[in-house]
């Protein structure tokens, strides 16, 4: 059982609709985590999008962060690409500094940044361009906290620069016994049992383990927990998964307020 001071912060991918094409439900979400994460463009989204969730948010007080990725709308941004590391920086400031406008409108702010996709796992070992993610934060504002898999050299080398870190970890995704994440294509990498879901979120934010995809006990530190928007069944999952934290004694609430 949780004690009371434990606290966890929900985040999620929102905004990742594109023109005529919608994805998630964004509104829905908006009213079960604590944190979004918003599409910039790149990988998805555009800027009627980025008026809406901004806007939404605001209202509702969830924290918004900029969820910078590739420069690849028909790929979703889960494609590598081997981007020279000085047109990475610049591709990451151009996102935040849009997401940015967007938020000030809103009456709000950028108050940190996610990764996605190829580049949030390319960035777990890619020191060049972890490096150059790091760069583009340390020049637009090294105040920003970032999102990041716990082991990463993007989080070793963004605390390295003196940036905040927030370790984060999957809802519904497996771990191999390194705490990675089991790519997406591999059987088994996606959960969709929302109690399942919900039992391994209050036990990473507990302190307890979790089972990795071998059957074995995994212990993932973590300050924020993202619920996927996009899969099936995740508002529901979403809600199964805070009303556990919350049954738990775990309070809910962002880390960038």
């Amino acid at each position: 059982m949780a004690g009371e001071m434990t606290t966890i912060d929900l985040n999620s991918d929102l905004g990742e609709g594109f023109g005529h094409w919608s994805l998630g439900d964004d509104d829905a979400l908006l009213g079960v985590v604590t944190s979004a994460n918003v599409a910039c463009g790149f990988h998805a989204g555009d800027a009627s999008t980025m008026r809406r969730v901004c806007d939404r948010a605001a209202e509702r007080g969830v924290s918004i962060g900029a969820q910078v990725g590739y420069r690849d709308l028909p790929g979703f941004g889960r494609r590598f690409i081997d981007i020279e590391p000085e047109a990475l920086t610049q591709d990451v400031i151009y996102q935040v500094g849009a997401l940015e406008a967007f938020a000030r409108v809103a009456g709000s702010r950028v108050r940190y940044v996610k990764p996605h996709g190829a580049l949030y796992n390319a960035i777990v070992h890619h020191e060049e361009q972890a490096a150059a993610v790091v760069q583009a934060l340390a020049d637009y504002d090294p105040t920003l906290p970032v999102l990041g898999l716990p082991g990463s050299a993007w989080l070793r080398l963004a605390e390295e620069a003196g940036l905040s870190v927030v370790p984060e970890a999957f809802a519904d995704r497996a771990y191999t016994p390194q705490g990675t994440l089991v790519p997406r294509r591999s059987p088994g990498a996606v959960l969709d049992d929302a109690g399942e879901i919900a039992r391994r979120c209050v036990a990473i934010a507990t302190g307890e383990p979790i089972t990795d995809i071998d059957g074995g006990p995994l212990t993932v530190t973590a300050g924020s927990v993202c619920v996927h928007g996009d899969t099936a069944g995740a508002v529901d999952i979403a809600r199964s998964v805070r009303d556990a934290l919350v049954s738990a004694g775990v309070t809910v609430s962002p880390f960038a307020a």
